[in-house]
C-alpha cells in the first residue's frame, strides 16, 4: 500500500511539474524559463524537478507528449477508421477533429502556441529541433499512405499525385494552424475552418 501511494505521489508531482512548465513556457517563452521558475510555479523545490527530469529539454518534451499523444490517438482513430468507404473522408474527418480539439481545449492550444511561437530552437534546444518536428513529419507520412489508398481505389481526382496531394494538405494544415495560433487572426476564422477543410478535400475528390 505504501509503495502504491509513493508511486501515486510521484505521478502527481510529475504532473504538477508538467502543468507548471506549460504555464511558465507560455508566459515567459522557453528560452527565458528556468527550472527555478518552474519549480516555484509548481510549489516544489528545484531538487524535485531534477528527480523527474534531467533538464529543461526533457521537461519540454514531457509537456508536449502529455498533449500530443492523446491528440494523435484521437485523430488517428478517424484517419485509420474502416468506417469510411472513401479514404479522403477519413482525412477530412481527422483534420476536423484536430482543429475541433485545438479550439475546445485550452491546454492543447497553449502547448501548440509554445511549440510554434514561444520556443527558440537555439542553444540547448538547437539539437532537439528534429525531435520537436517529428509529429509533423509522421502526420505527413500517414496522409501520404491514405492518399495512396484513395488513388488505388480510384477515388482521387484524375491527374493528382498522392504524394503531392499529401504535401499540399500538410501545408494547408500547417498554414491554418499558424493563422490561428501565431497570427491570432481570429475574427470568426475558427468557425470557418470545417468549411475550408471540406472545400480543400473536395478539390481532391474524383468528380
Amino acid at each position: 500500500m505504501m509503495a502504491r501511494r509513493t508511486k501515486e505521489d510521484a505521478e502527481q508531482t510529475r504532473k504538477q511539474l508538467i502543468d507548471a512548465a506549460r504555464t511558465v513556457f507560455h508566459q515567459c517563452g522557453v528560452s527565458r524559463s528556468t527550472l527555478e521558475k518552474i519549480a516555484q510555479a509548481a510549489g516544489l523545490t528545484r531538487g524535485a524537478v531534477y528527480w523527474h527530469f534531467k533538464d529543461k529539454a526533457e521537461l519540454f518534451f514531457a509537456m508536449r507528449e502529455d498533449v500530443f499523444r492523446p491528440m494523435v490517438e484521437r485523430t488517428d482513430a478517424f484517419l485509420f477508421s474502416e468506417s469510411y468507404a472513401n479514404p479522403l473522408d477519413a482525412i477530412e474527418a481527422s483534420l476536423k477533429e484536430f482543429f475541433r480539439v485545438l479550439e475546445d481545449c485550452a491546454v492543447v492550444r497553449e502547448v501548440f502556441e509554445i511549440m510554434i511561437s514561444r520556443c527558440e530552437y537555439v542553444d540547448e534546444f538547437a539539437s532537439v529541433q528534429e525531435e520537436a518536428t517529428r509529429p509533423a513529419r509522421e502526420f505527413l507520412e500517414k496522409i501520404e499512405r491514405i492518399y495512396q489508398r484513395a488513388a488505388d481505389q480510384g477515388m482521387l481526382r484524375a491527374g493528382l499525385d498522392p504524394v503531392d496531394s499529401a504535401r499540399d494538405t500538410w501545408a494547408f494544415t500547417s498554414g491554418m494552424l499558424h493563422l490561428l495560433l501565431e497570427c491570432q487572426l481570429h475574427g470568426g476564422l475558427d468557425q470557418e475552418i470545417p468549411r475550408m477543410i471540406s472545400t480543400h478535400m473536395g478539390l481532391r475528390r474524383r468528380a
